[in-house]
């Protein structure tokens, strides 16, 4: 053996030990009001405070889903794309592990550049986790049973909304240093949201998506008042609103494709309540069947045939239908500041989604 290669493997396993490491180590949560308390002012102060306690917790958060990625059931941790995802995760472990103490403001300018290039490496992380599933399902034997493969489905919750979080905290960080930042708005989060707004963009944005697929699109007519606001991250908000409003115009376009009847409209209402903000997207698309219901939050199930594969440029299109993982991912937004996502299917009818919004902002962010 040569000494460079000699000189590879330590170095490898060197890294591998620091992972298990730092893997073992205490995440720290933060909450939606205390990154909004937090971020009200950003001086050279708060944001050197902000770059140190990422400096440590990212690393954390980082390794332990490296060592996940490594030791998944039926295979799926040596799928190429999977490979591909776990190789981004060492990469940036390595980079915010070799990055000096963050002592002052050229320190912290410097690791904020630093964390947003780790963002945009783990752009396409969802797409590539996807491919790898699909890449599973086609290698697995059809006897496995569905229970077999829950240890799968808890793995890329636990993956997912951890993903989530990391991206949180690093746009968090990041969007501090806008000099001219929106009315209301405090890094990523804007403290007067109106989710009618939102959804219309939403809504408007899916729209053209079935356009483009179908050649029409059915209306959607949003119910609320359009005066309401509450702090939120509309980030969040509109790829909720937009998975789900997709869903239902792909279930009516398809349902009244050939008929003589008109698409009946999709129908967006918000309601302000005390604890919650409640966002129910209707749509008289036939509904889910009883049996099919426990499968929408699974990653391993897509109405799609062929989602994607290896030749497509994963991650830059959307698609009507695709990767499987829309309606779960969308779930784990919700939950990722106290609320959640239901659905509730009338088959031969249509279904109702119903997306719980926390408005109290003091739930701590889940730490898988």
């Amino acid at each position: 053996m040569t000494a460079a290669r000699k000189a590879a493997e330590a170095a490898g396993k060197a890294v591998q030990e620091e992972v298990r490491r730092w893997g073992g180590m205490k995440q720290t949560g933060v909450s939606l009001r205390y990154m909004m308390e937090f971020g009200a002012r950003p001086t050279d102060r708060n944001l050197l405070l902000s770059a140190q306690f990422l400096h440590k917790e990212l690393p954390i958060r980082i390794a332990r889903r490296a060592i996940e990625l490594e030791s998944l059931p039926f295979g799926l941790s040596e799928k190429p794309a999977v490979l591909k995802v776990r190789d981004w995760y060492l990469d940036s472990f390595r980079d915010l592990r070799s990055f000096p103490e963050i002592k002052g403001n050229g320190d912290e300018l410097a690791f904020t550049k630093m964390i947003k290039m780790i963002k945009v490496r783990h752009n396409n992380v969802v797409p590539a986790m996807a491919l790898g599933v699909q890449q599973l399902k086609k290698d697995l034997n059809p006897k496995v049973a569905r229970s077999d493969l829950e240890e799968i489905h808890e793995f890329l919750d636990r993956f997912y909304m951890s993903r989530i979080g990391i991206r949180m905290l690093i746009g968090q960080h990041v969007a501090l240093h806008d000099l001219n930042p929106e009315p209301g708005c405090i890094g990523q989060i804007n403290t007067k949201m109106s989710p009618i707004a939102v959804a219309h963009a939403a809504s408007e944005d899916a729209r053209f998506i079935c356009m483009r697929q179908y050649g029409c699109a059915p209306d959607v007519t949003i119910y609320g008042d359009p005066d309401f606001t509450f702090p939120y991250v509309p980030s969040h908000l509109h790829l909720m609103v937009f998975e789900l409003v997709k869903n239902s115009l792909r279930a009516v376009q398809e349902r009244y494709m050939n008929s003589d009847k008109d698409a009946p409209p999709v129908r967006i209402i918000v309601a302000d309540g005390i604890e919650d903000v409640t966002i129910k997207i209707s749509d008289e698309g036939g509904g889910i069947p009883r049996s099919g219901l426990p499968k929408i939050f699974t990653y391993l199930y897509s109405t799609a045939k062929d989602p994607v594969d290896e030749d497509s440029n994963t991650g830059s299109s959307v698609i009507m239908a695709g990767y499987g993982c829309g309606l779960p991912i969308s779930r784990l937004y919700a939950r990722y500041f106290g609320g959640d996502l239901q659905i509730i299917s009338m088959e031969g009818y249509g279904t109702d989604a119903y997306l719980h919004l926390s408005r109290l902002g003091d739930s701590q962010e889940p730490l898988p």
